[in-house]
Parts: structure tokens; C-alpha cells; sequence
């Protein structure tokens, strides 16, 4: 594995778009909520790549899993905030749907690397 694979994996590339995605839509939310939801939103989606990139760099395959765990769960709580975020307004049905549809699919992506890994320790048993 050569140094910083991570880099190759879609589901960090995708993370990663998607925490600019959500940078650019915070620069709109009320002033009020600079310090509350649009901290913590930031919190929650940089999470996801890294802790991808930070999984990747584990060599334990036990280890990788947990920390793609984790993305998946920033990505969980990422888009409970962009739910918020609609229904409060500050964001749009359109803004949200496609936010909702990369979510997916880093969803989709972190499912088969675990799943990818999950059948290494399954070969090795």
C-alpha cells in the first residue's frame, strides 16, 4: 500500500466534495447561528474524510473498519443537521435533495469498503 492511499478512495473524494458542498451553504445561514448549528454541521462533515483517511491509514483491517464506522456515522449526523437546516428554512428542498443524494452515495461507498474488509477477515478465518 503505497503512502496516502486514501487519496484513491471515492468515498474520501466524495467526502470531501460533500464538506465544500456544506462549507458553501453555511456562508448563508443567519449570523445567529454561526456558533450553534453551522459549528457543529462543520464538525460533522469534516469528520467524514477524515476519519476515512485516518481509517485507511490503520494497517489493523479491524481498526480500518471502525474508523470508516465513524465516517459513516459523522455522515448520519451531518445529514440530521441538514434536515434541521431545511426545516428551519435556511436551506432549500433542492439544496437538500442534492446534499441527501452525495450523502448516499458516500453511504453506498463507505458500505462496500467495509464490506470489502469484512470478507478479508472472513478469508483469513
Amino acid at each position: 500500500m503505497s503512502d496516502f492511499y486514501y487519496r484513491k478512495l471515492d468515498a474520501y473524494n466524495l467526502s470531501k466534495q460533500f464538506v465544500i458542498q456544506v462549507y458553501e451553504l453555511l456562508r448563508e445561514f443567519p449570523e445567529y447561528e454561526k456558533y450553534a448549528l453551522c459549528d457543529q454541521l462543520r464538525r460533522a462533515a469534516i469528520s467524514i474524510p477524515s476519519n476515512i483517511a485516518e481509517g485507511a491509514g490503520r494497517m489493523a483491517i479491524k481498526e480500518r473498519i471502525h474508523f470508516y464506522d465513524i465516517a459513516y456515522g459523522s455522515l448520519t449526523e451531518t445529514l440530521c443537521q441538514l434536515e434541521i437546516s431545511r426545516d428551519l428554512n435556511y436551506i432549500n428542498d433542492e439544496q437538500f435533495s442534492f446534499l441527501e443524494n452525495t450523502a448516499s452515495r458516500i453511504s453506498m461507498t463507505l458500505i462496500a469498503l467495509k464490506k470489502s474488509l469484512q470478507d478479508k477477515i472472513n478469508k483469513q478465518q
